[in-house]
């Protein structure tokens, strides 16, 4: 089993031991259930999902072990990306890992090349999301395993910075009266440019 690089919140240039796997940690200012049914809850999801600017038209959740999630994330030029999985484990509020897969509106398992991207991404990736209290919020680690390195996994890595950004956004207008949150998110395993 390779080791991982902690990286510091300058977020330092670091090579990872495990090449095939992006981690990110952040740290939420909400208690680990709202997190947790942000992850979960379909509505809840399309608040926060994609990178800057995109948006998420279409979301269903299946959440049980076997069940399959599929949704569209739009990007602001109108394209539509679609994504699917089955989830593989699911221990409420504190772990699930589920496939990650590029699909087509249907939910047919497509190759990447489907969204014009080259050949060298495989058909599925493994997502693993743990949720843990911690004081004052919930930490959340996400591995994504089989993105290759370089651009890929560079551009997977700003997606969820972003992502994980807006999440932070949307759980502070939840979790807190004034709407206010604290800063208190860490990245590892990402770069940002």
């Amino acid at each position: 089993m390779a080791t991982k690089t902690k990286r510091s919140a300058k977020k330092s240039p670091k090579k990872r031991a495990n090449e095939g796997e992006l981690v990110i940690r952040r740290i939420f200012d909400a208690p680990r259930e709202l997190v947790w049914k942000a992850w979960t809850q379909p509505e809840r999801f399309k608040r926060w999902w994609g990178p800057k600017g995109y948006t998420i038209p279409s979301c269903k959740i299946d959440l049980r072990v076997g069940g399959k999630y599929l949704y569209c994330m739009r990007s602001p030029e109108g394209k539509g990306f679609w994504a699917t999985g089955v989830y593989r484990q699911i221990v409420p509020m504190e772990k699930f890992v589920t496939t990650d897969n590029f699909a087509d509106e249907d939910g047919n398992v497509v190759p990447a090349t489907y969204y014009g991207m080259d050949t060298d991404m495989p058909l599925e990736m493994v997502v693993t999301v743990t949720f843990e209290d911690v004081k004052g919020g919930t930490k959340v680690t996400l591995r994504h395993a089989g993105i290759p390195a370089g651009p890929h996994r560079e551009g997977a890595s700003q997606g969820w910075s972003e992502s994980f950004d807006k999440l932070a956004e949307d759980l502070a207008g939840q979790s807190s009266p004034t709407g206010r949150t604290r800063r208190r998110s860490r990245t590892s395993g990402a770069r940002r440019g």
